[in-house]
């Protein structure tokens, strides 16, 4: 059986590499921070709105978000930024990464389980798992689906 899927993989912090799974990964767009319209009384990974193809687009600071000192703080106003477009069910939500890496194909057999010890606790609900890659590092499998329906944001969406 078949069990290879395609990911979308980009730098989480400083050291780490994370995939997201591409059958939720609608677009990839560079954005700069003035360009994302800020909203008053959000969690601080939350950027604001993004006009994106003529919709509201909900931009969130992954890493911020999943407990890593936030992107959008070392960023000059000028910088680009990547953001991935996840979507589930008719819902969007944009992700802002530091630097995208490549796509990759992996067989989901070789993943493991995630365990509470191995990560930070703001990272752990929104792992499906992790992979070991040929050089040993550990690669985190975000979950996109939760992402998208973290509580944060349901009352905004």
């Amino acid at each position: 059986m078949e069990t290879k899927e395609k990911f979308l993989s980009f730098n989480l912090g400083v050291r780490d590499t994370a995939i997201i799974s591409l059958q939720h990964i609608t677009e990839v767009l560079q954005i700069s921070l003035p360009e994302i319209c800020g909203v008053p009384q959000m969690p601080s990974s939350v950027l604001g709105i993004y006009n994106w193809r003529g919709e509201m687009l909900w931009l969130v600071d992954l890493e911020a978000m999943l407990g890593y000192p936030p992107i959008s703080q070392g960023a000059n106003l000028l910088s680009k930024m990547m953001a991935i477009v996840l979507e589930n069910k008719g819902k969007y939500l944009g992700l802002l990464v530091r630097k995208l890496i490549d796509i990759e194909w992996l067989d989901t057999q070789r993943m493991k389980p995630p365990t509470s010890e191995l990560f930070y606790p703001k990272i752990s609900p929104f792992l499906q798992g992790y992979f070991i890659n040929d050089s040993e590092d550990m690669i985190f499998n975000l979950d996109a689906i939760t992402i998208i329906q973290a509580p944060m944001w349901k009352n905004h969406n």
